[in-house]
């Protein structure tokens, strides 16, 4: 007996139906970090040592306030979910995140600001192409890198050019934000399995995956050259 074939493969409505579903979760899982890096922004702007530094932390809030308004619209009519449900629904991994990479100094909350804003750009580069194309818009809007986070390099460049001893620890500081990044993408993936296989054609693509992190890591690591933390 010929063994079953995949349901999706012979019912194009099937597939597009389950690519859907899929979509929707990918953008209520973005709307929950939306919301996350919005709150924390704000919570961490507390450290800015001048008003000019807390106007620009208020402007980089203010776009992830205009990306979440524009994924809530998509995230309800493609799944269902009201905004404040979706946030519900994922924002604990996100929680986690931000506790386990909460800024001690001014200068880990620029570079966390200015990595973060990247990683999201970065994530989006790599994962363009895996989406359907009128996805690709929405997303590409949502996790494009700001303008806004450019204060945060000039500030740390500056800082650690006055004061060459900060630039150890902020190094370190940048290799552990973007090993809790990947870590907790990484349970994300786990626990959503239809999101692993719109993004990497197949949970089981282990090599796509490692690729695609590898990808995001050398991107980082540019990134920290920008701040002067090469």
């Amino acid at each position: 007996m010929a063994p079953a074939s995949d349901p999706s493969e012979q019912n194009p409505v099937v597939a597009i139906e389950n690519q859907d579903r899929a979509v929707g979760k990918l953008f209520a899982v973005l709307l929950a970090g939306e919301f996350s890096a919005f709150h924390r922004l704000i919570e961490e702007s507390a450290m800015a040592p001048d008003v000019p530094s807390k106007i620009a932390i208020a402007r980089m809030a203010a776009s992830e306030v205009e990306h979440f308004d524009r994924l809530a619209e998509r995230v309800e009519a493609m799944t269902g979910l009201t905004a404040a449900e979706a946030v519900e629904r994922y924002r604990s991994v996100f929680d986690q995140y931000h506790r386990a990479t909460t800024p001690k100094t001014w200068y880990e909350a620029l570079v966390k600001a200015y990595v973060g804003d990247g990683l999201a750009a970065d994530f989006y580069v790599e994962l363009a192409d895996t989406l359907p194309t009128d996805s690709r818009s929405v997303v590409a809007e949502v996790m494009a890198e700001t303008a806004n986070s450019q204060f945060a390099r000039e500030q740390v460049r500056s800082a650690v050019e006055r004061d060459p001893s900060l630039k150890s620890p902020l190094v370190l500081w940048g290799r552990r934000l973007l090993g809790e990044a990947i870590t907790h993408a990484q349970w994300v993936l786990a626990a959503e399995e239809e999101v692993t296989d719109l993004l990497f054609s197949g949970a089981s693509s282990l090599s796509g995956i490692a690729t695609f992190f590898d990808a995001v890591a050398a991107k980082h690591a540019e990134r920290m050259a920008d701040l002067g933390l090469a």
